[in-house]
């Protein structure tokens, strides 16, 4: 059986209490103030960012990569104040770091795509990009990971690593670019009528670009089996492109049918014989 000293017990109890308890409420107080002033500091560099027009890019990699420096030296900082030996600590962090990054290399790989991402800049915050089977405009480059909002208005969150390995159509970042459209008629319909009604529409539409560098075209694309199809090229800013290309598609329709140009469809004729 231990003999344990009741008194002598508390007394120790009360000793390292009274040494330790001040060290730990400071770490701790060290470490909830430190994370505040972090973060009311990254929310004042991300606006005097916004306010100087820094690049849209950079400035979430930026204020995260930062965020995330500064509340690692916080840490330290307040480990060491109760008393812990932070060379251990930082070699057995080290240590870590290195089992983590392994296990992890998924992860170290998407960081490294996004400062790739940002360095070559392949496209920028705001870009219409298509990848894959999405498309939409760039909401944020992150340190892992892209965020686009397609135009159905759905957040889709794609890996650094993919958009650096895969091919990416900028669809904004060649400027003005071409909006292909096709449009069929019926054989017993005027072409240059048809023709000239699809000016029209083309002339009204606020989403193209009208100059002499890029000239809308309409020709005939293909004699089908049911229907003449009429090719239409018109060009429009990149960020406009879909606008356009569903204005075009609503209203040529429209003014087909005010103009009783027909737009054939597939038919089955059925002879019945008894």
């Amino acid at each position: 059986m231990f003999n344990i000293n009741t008194d002598e017990l508390i007394n120790k109890v009360l000793s390292m209490s009274m040494e330790y308890a001040p060290k730990l409420l400071l770490g701790l107080l060290v470490f909830y103030l430190g994370f505040k002033l972090i973060d009311k500091s990254m929310a004042i560099l991300e606006k005097m960012m916004r306010a100087n027009k820094f690049d849209e890019d950079l400035r979430p990699f930026i204020i995260t990569l930062l965020g995330l420096l500064l509340k690692l030296i916080v840490s330290i900082s307040a480990i060491d104040i109760l008393g812990i030996e932070t060379t251990s600590f930082v070699a057995m962090l080290a240590a870590a770091g290195f089992a983590v990054g392994l296990a992890l290399q998924g992860s170290l790989s998407n960081f490294a795509s996004g400062i790739l991402i940002l360095f070559f800049k392949p496209f920028r915050t705001g870009d219409m990009i298509s990848i894959g089977d999405y498309i939409g405009k760039v909401k944020e480059i992150q340190i892992f990971n892209t965020v686009l909002i397609t135009i159905h208005q759905r957040l889709i969150v794609i890996p650094n690593s993919t958009l650096t390995s895969e091919i990416i159509e900028n669809i904004t970042g060649a400027g003005v670019i071409r909006v292909d459209l096709s449009f069929g008629i019926g054989y017993q319909d005027d072409i240059d009528k048809a023709k000239e009604v699809i000016w029209t529409v083309i002339k009204g539409c606020p989403f193209l670009v009208h100059n002499n560098e890029k000239e809308h075209q309409i020709l005939v694309e293909k004699l089908n089996d049911s229907s003449v199809d009429l090719a239409v090229w018109v060009w429009a800013n990149g960020a406009d492109y879909w606008d356009a290309f569903y204005f075009m598609q609503e209203y040529v329709k429209k003014a087909f049918d005010l103009e009783g140009i027909s737009i054939p469809f597939p038919q089955m004729d059925v002879h019945v014989h008894r």
